[in-house]
């Protein structure tokens, strides 16, 4: 099985953000959506409902971002 950097696609109260996002990567998103469900279209979470837990996943792998976080408190 293909190993994702995404894995886990969990159900919180929204809050509505529009973007809008170029049509490649829309289609990406789609086939991304197919292979987290095992490779099987139906019922794959929708393109919007990646995006969230994709952000999610790179802030929280952003040392630089971490680092700059933890000095701005450090200076609270």
């Amino acid at each position: 099985m293909t190993r994702l950097k995404l894995s886990d696609v969990t159900d919180e109260k929204p809050v509505r953000l529009s973007v809008e996002i170029p049509a490649r990567l829309h289609r990406q998103l789609i086939e991304y959506a197919v292979v987290l469900n095992g490779g099987v279209p139906k019922d794959a979470p929708k393109p919007g409902d990646l995006v969230a837990p994709m952000l999610e996943r790179f802030i929280a792998g952003d040392r630089d971002f971490a680092r700059a976080r933890s000095l701005s408190r450090k200076e609270e």
